[in-house]
């Protein structure tokens, strides 16, 4: 299946046959958060296999800004939906540039908070886990994670412009100047997705196999309204796995037999969902499957 351009946020269309095709279900409907929380860890506990989306209400907790928040101080005349475009790149490439330079700062001087640690104690005590983010930071590095599906790219890398396999870390956010392309000489640009341009190919797919081989999902920090990412939840329901969704507001998600709404911040949540689940179990070796 080929990645869709990421345009303008959507709520992806209902699908009619979730419930119906759901094969594993909770044993209850939770009707509180406490009740959602317990059988969360019950179904986080049975897992063998759990998949992680993640958005960018986890980074917002550690105080990096969302898109849909107002651009502050020589900035606030930009709108991110004005500056986050292959067109701004073309017509004021340093003033993109720069932006994302404020970005990096931004990012740098973040820590990851307790959902990033959670995250990483949960793949600790399961046989698989694959941790996919929307977001363009590197606090779930930071906190420990491993092998991560950045499916919008990174701010702290620069790639070429022209599209050839140049790519450079960014060690400084005070670069004045964008840098060239040692390998063709071409402008580097921001390492990310930019509006109107698809997502990687292979970052989807890794994403979309997991959601579909996964015996649980777990949506954090995202509202599920931009796709493609928005349909990997509803994909995992679909193959018939319990999909948990930690976020500050439930609107717009969808509701269903396998789906446990949890809603709060991820920050207080996350660490008490994973405690529930493994109070008693050590986290397993690098490369080794939990007893």
């Amino acid at each position: 299946m080929a990645a869709r351009a990421v345009t303008s946020p959507e709520m992806a269309s209902a699908d009619p046959t979730l419930e119906r095709r759901v094969a594993s279900t909770p044993s209850s409907d939770p009707q509180t958060r406490a009740e959602s929380l317990a059988t969360a860890a019950r179904a986080l506990r049975a897992a063998e296999y759990v998949c992680i989306l993640t958005g960018a209400g986890t980074s917002a907790e550690s105080g990096i800004p969302t898109f849909r928040d107002a651009l502050t101080g020589v900035w606030s005349r930009y709108s991110a939906h004005e500056l986050a475009t292959p067109d701004a790149f073309a017509r004021h490439p340093q003033v993109v540039w720069q932006w994302y330079a404020s970005r990096r700062a931004t990012v740098r001087a973040a820590q990851p908070n307790a959902a990033h640690r959670a995250l990483v104690a949960l793949a600790e005590r399961v046989s698989h886990c694959t941790l996919v983010t929307q977001n363009v930071d590197d606090l779930h590095q930071r906190a420990g994670s491993r092998d991560v599906v950045a499916l919008h790219g990174s701010v702290m890398h620069a790639r070429c412009s022209a599209g050839c396999a140049g790519r450079i870390a960014l060690a400084d956010e005070a670069i004045a100047e964008i840098p060239r392309c040692e390998m063709c000489t071409a402008a580097l640009r921001p390492d990310v997705v930019w509006f109107g341009e698809a997502l990687p190919t292979a970052a989807f797919e890794s994403a979309r196999a997991a959601a579909v081989a996964c015996d649980v999902f777990v949506s954090v920090g995202t509202s599920n309204v931009v796709e493609p990412a928005a349909s990997l939840p509803w994909l995992a329901a679909s193959h018939g796995s319990t999909v948990i969704l930690v976020n500050q507001s439930m609107s717009g998600q969808r509701r269903g037999p396998s789906i446990l709404p949890i809603e709060g911040p991820a920050a207080v949540l996350l660490p008490q969902l994973v405690q529930a689940a493994f109070a008693n179990k050590r986290p397993r070796a690098r490369g080794v499957a939990p007893e």
